[in-house]
């Protein structure tokens, strides 16, 4: 075929331009060496060492001349990718076989010498860990605003389950952001697992190097189940949920970085913190001096006995832990009562605010340290250092005597032995420090006309405190509500501070919130010493 001379011009714009493809394939784009070599170490008919070699020597096609990682993003992807699926493929192979250990890896006319390093400042220990997973493959709708830092090696999530689970461990394990780093030495190379909440770089080819880390990836690995169902029934199915009460770390336990312990309210799970951990995890100091827990229990029990379970799982923490920084919590709602009762001591003279004979009369069926009495009597937590309430209905809620409280009250369901219990003990004594004949329970619980909060109420927190308060934006605070708290109920007198926010009851992510928990965090490592 014959182009006429006019038509030259033209096809030779249309070629620069891309306009037109050229038929030949020798003028199409070739893949680059080192994304090939990882293409190829997922191709079926290799074995896990073959395939670990492949990855080794397209991280290292990747990585070039020293420092080329920090000017090839194309390039710096493959090494990142090459350093995940390495490390991935090693852990799970054969039970571990190939993990923690010294290889000699070939493939072709390559040979490869890896040792991993050793536990150290900012480096996870190899051992530490019993699986891995690519940040890149987990799911974060859950997630509102994703925390990473772009940078070089490979994010994973690092999980951590073993059998039989060990304390405060979630039933998926506990979780941390790993960043696998490759070091080439010639065929010598070492795997490093970086923790990247203390460490920023890392060596790569003799060069110092940011690291890459996903933040966010480690929380979205918790199940991502309905809140909404789930807080449902864990209100009114009680002894469905039972079981779960505790206290999770969703970090792995650290004496150097103090408990930041998070307690949801009424008709809500743990999982409702996930985004508030996630933005305060954006700074990066806070992230360094904090590790994040939750206590997660079935709203549909009495505060005061979900109060206690708390109580009983911090003192199982100093046991295992006793070198364990002070606690600061922070309690959205009906969580908020119950961290008060961390902090404040009632002792059975404490009981006369409901009035001597009414307080004579409810003891004189309580058996001392029986589940009422350990529920009603207790002392404040001198591990607690300061606790951060948000929307909490200290002297009770309206919405818990009107038509919505009677019905909720109505359809809890609270577990046999546990009201067995309440009734055996104290009968319909119990009215007099619940104000009412019926089983006590969340509902109940948060009543305004419940003598136990005028118990509470009368009694000092004994930790610094804060009071984060909506009013839905109306600015009319002293009068404001948040839509089922009001004012009066949330305010604390001795509270270091009080900040009102322009939200509704659930108004744990709202910026304003956020920005606060930020303020006092910070203020708690300057008055703590802990910078």
């Amino acid at each position: 075929m014959k182009f006429h001379p006019s038509l030259v011009p033209l096809c030779t714009v249309l070629l620069a331009s891309g306009c037109v493809s050229p038929s030949s394939s020798t003028d199409a784009p070739h893949p680059k060496p080192a994304a090939k070599i990882l293409k190829d170490a997922s191709k079926p008919g290799f074995s896990s060492e073959e395939r670990a070699a492949l990855y080794l020597k397209a991280a290292q096609e990747a990585a070039g001349a020293p420092g080329h990682l920090a000017s090839s993003d194309a390039d710096r992807r493959v090494y990142n990718q090459a350093a995940a699926d390495l490390t991935t493929l090693l852990r799970e192979t054969n039970q571990g076989g190939l993990w923690n250990r010294p290889l000699t890896l070939r493939t072709g006319d390559a040979t490869y010498r890896l040792r991993y390093a050793k536990a150290a400042d900012g480096i996870w220990d190899p051992a530490f860990f019993t699986a891995f997973k690519p940040a890149s493959e987990v799911k974060q709708k859950s997630i509102k605003r994703k925390n990473f830092e772009q940078g070089v090696g490979g994010a994973l999530v690092g999980i951590r389950k073993k059998s039989p689970l060990e304390p405060f461990s979630p039933m998926v394990g506990i979780t941390a952001p790993v960043t696998a780093v490759l070091d080439f030495k010639g065929q010598d190379v070492t795997l490093t697992l970086v923790d990247p909440t203390e460490k920023t770089k890392a060596r790569v080819d003799g060069v110092e190097s940011k690291v890459a880390a996903d933040y966010s990836a480690p929380l979205a690995y918790y199940p991502q189940k309905s809140e909404t169902w789930e807080g449902l029934m864990g209100a009114i199915r009680v002894s469905q949920y039972m079981k779960t009460t505790g206290l999770y770390m969703l970090q792995p336990y650290d004496p150097d970085r103090i408990p930041l312990i998070f307690v949801h309210g009424l008709i809500s799970t743990p999982r409702m913190w996930r985004n508030v951990i996630n933005e305060l995890e954006t700074d990066p100091e806070l992230r360094r001096r904090y590790q994040c827990w939750v206590f997660a229990y079935p709203t549909g029990n009495p505060p005061a006995y979900s109060a206690l379970r708390f109580r009983e799982e911090l003192a199982k923490v100093h046991q295992l832990y006793p070198k364990a920084k002070d606690y600061v919590l922070v309690g959205h709602s009906m969580g908020g009562l119950i961290s008060r009762m961390q902090a404040t001591s009632l002792d059975r003279e404490s009981w006369n605010a409901i009035g001597e004979d009414k307080a004579s009369q409810f003891f004189s069926r309580v058996k001392k340290g029986s589940l009422v009495h350990r529920a009603v009597v207790f002392d404040a937590n001198p591990k607690i250092d300061r606790v951060i309430f948000i929307c909490t209905p200290h002297r009770g809620s309206e919405m818990a005597i009107s038509s919505i409280g009677e019905l909720g009250m109505r359809l809890i369901s609270l577990p046999a032995d546990l009201a067995g219990s309440v009734i055996s003990t104290v009968g319909t004594s119990m009215s007099l420090v619940t104000g009412s004949d019926r089983v006590p329970n969340s509902v109940s619980g948060l009543s305004p006309r419940n003598p136990t909060l005028k118990v509470l109420d009368a009694h000092p927190i004994e930790a610094p405190h804060h009071s984060i308060i909506g009013d839905r934006g109306r600015g009319d605070t002293p009068k404001s509500s948040d839509g089922v708290v009001e004012y009066w109920s949330s305010k604390q007198k001795r509270a270091k501070s009080e900040k009102i926010v322009p939200g509704p009851h659930g108004a744990c992510e709202l910026p304003e919130t956020l920005d606060e928990l930020r303020r006092l965090l910070h203020l708690h490592l300057k008055e703590t010493g802990n910078r």
